[in-house]
């Protein structure tokens, strides 16, 4: 049961544009120590990190934790795997419903409430998101500090929402769209993603980065597909044989 929630839109833009600044900051940075090709690249690296996944068109805002583990069998790709939790209050409005479901309610309520519109429902809920994805990543490292990144995005997500409703009238609703008090779905999505690592060392860095996907959770009751953005910061560790030799 997925939604509209109500949180200033001023956070999500302040944090994307200090990201954006940020990976705009490694392609333009002026220090001659980071041209020159990286001498030691690990078979092996690992992250995990903060993350955020804002979808505007569903006004949904979380927050969580991201973790990715990769091999690479060259320097220039690397195979991996993707996992990412994160969780947010919406609130569920009509105009979110798919047309028939608003009909059916509108019907129901002019019997049950007649003095209760249906534009005025408000269904506050908590929702948390799994997302999963493997595959391939392509690397650029012509800088010696710096290792630029693109990926494909293919992956299953999955997200869990709890609604907490307040009033007779959308705990009617609830009932009749949760009956278990809470709402599951998974799909797939697909889409595009790359970031920045800062090098500190052989295997140390600092990774930034972000995607962008489309899913289409909750059909059976949201009319409209989503697109995603996703938004991840933390340490990076490389291990393992050094494949430049």
């Amino acid at each position: 049961m997925m939604p509209v929630a109500n949180q200033s839109k001023q956070p999500r833009v302040t944090v994307t544009l200090a990201i954006f600044l940020l990976l705009a900051a490694a392609v333009l940075l002026p220090s001659s120590t980071v041209f020159g090709q990286q001498t030691y690249v690990s078979r092996f690296d690992t992250f995990v990190g903060y993350t955020f996944l804002d979808s505007p068109h569903v006004s949904l805002f979380e927050n969580g934790l991201q973790y990715q583990f990769g091999v690479r069998p060259k320097t220039w790709y690397s195979l991996g795997f993707d996992y990412s939790f994160s969780t947010g209050n919406l609130t569920l409005t009509p105009n979110l419903l798919t047309t028939s479901l608003q009909q059916e309610l509108g019907e129901e309520l002019s019997i049950i409430a007649p003095s209760y519109p249906l534009s005025s429902l408000s269904i506050v809920s908590r929702s948390a998101t799994q997302s999963f994805a493997a595959g391939p990543q392509l690397a650029y490292r012509h800088f010696s500090k710096i290792t630029l990144f693109l990926r494909p995005d293919l992956g299953a997500i999955y997200e869990r929402a709890t609604p907490h409703p307040v009033g007779e009238i959308p705990i009617l609703v609830v009932a009749q769209l949760a009956p278990s008090g809470y709402k599951t779905d998974w799909t797939i999505f697909g889409g595009f993603g790359g970031g920045v690592d800062f090098l500190f060392s052989k295997h140390v860095a600092l990774r930034v980065q972000g995607d962008l996907v489309y899913n289409h959770l909750f059909s059976d009751l949201l009319k409209d597909g989503r697109i995603t953005t996703r938004f991840s910061i933390g340490p990076c560790f490389n291990f393992g044989s050094n494949i430049r030799k």
